[in-house]
């Protein structure tokens, strides 16, 4: 099991690489290389997980020696990259420039402050309370969710969709290692300062992180570049 969390790692690279072929757009493979790459650095954020959360055997045993580790970076890409695009994919939607009236409107007067409100509610759970870094990484995303639904509710049903989307595509994928690693979970997940509840053989944790990162991750690239969806019956703020 020394590698399990590397080559679990690089499966999602290969699925990643799989919708990367699968997607011919030029500007849809853009989206998924730049939010997988900025997405990458949150891997970076290891050593506040290691070993409150979990404690993975890694290559060179980083996890164990420094916190950090590379698998970590490869999950993050893998995972960024996928959440913003699935959607996209399965509807075969594009986008298109939001006109610049739409900017100065009523809920994108709190455009910033919307971008801003995950990692801020990240960072006051995390420095004020005691719960596990994990339960404050779900309830960030939610929240961070939550204002980028309310500053652009154009983009509720993608949001709510990739939700879905990705939950459904990180339960298929989780469910592989308990497949390959049998008793993986157990000896690598600090069940014991979690839920402990295993849904076929997944922590819920991971379920709740997958289905609120969907839910997020999905309206970044739009928000960042001020795009919505073409033929949206919802435009923007005026719904």
């Amino acid at each position: 099991m020394q590698y399990a969390w590397f080559i679990w790692s690089l499966l999602l690279i290969a699925v990643w690489l799989a919708v990367y072929c699968a997607v011919r757009a030029k500007d849809k493979r853009r989206e998924m290389l730049v939010v997988g790459l900025w997405t990458a650095l949150t891997g970076l954020a290891e050593p506040i997980f290691v070993p409150e959360y979990w404690n993975p055997p890694s290559l060179f045993n980083l996890a164990q020696t420094t916190g950090f580790d590379i698998e970590s970076i490869i999950f993050s890409f893998g995972t960024g990259g996928l959440a913003v695009i699935l959607y996209e994919w399965f509807f075969r939607s594009s986008h298109e420039k939001m006109p610049q009236s739409e900017h100065h409107s009523l809920q994108h007067q709190h455009h910033l402050s919307a971008i801003l409100s995950a990692p801020v509610v990240f960072l006051a759970l995390f420095f004020f309370t005691n719960i596990n870094t994990i339960y404050s990484v779900i309830i960030a995303l939610t929240a961070g969710g939550l204002a980028a639904w309310y500053c652009r509710p154009d983009l509720k049903k993608k949001m709510l969709a990739s939700a879905l989307i990705f939950l459904g595509f990180y339960s298929a994928y989780f469910l592989v290692l308990v497949a390959l690693y049998p008793g993986y979970v157990e000896q690598v997940w600090n069940l014991a300062a979690l839920s402990g509840i295993l849904v076929a053989g997944i922590p819920l944790e991971e379920l709740l992180f997958a289905a609120s990162f969907g839910f997020l991750w999905s309206s970044v690239y739009e928000h960042f570049t001020w795009r919505g969806l073409k033929n949206n019956k919802l435009k923007y703020a005026q719904s």
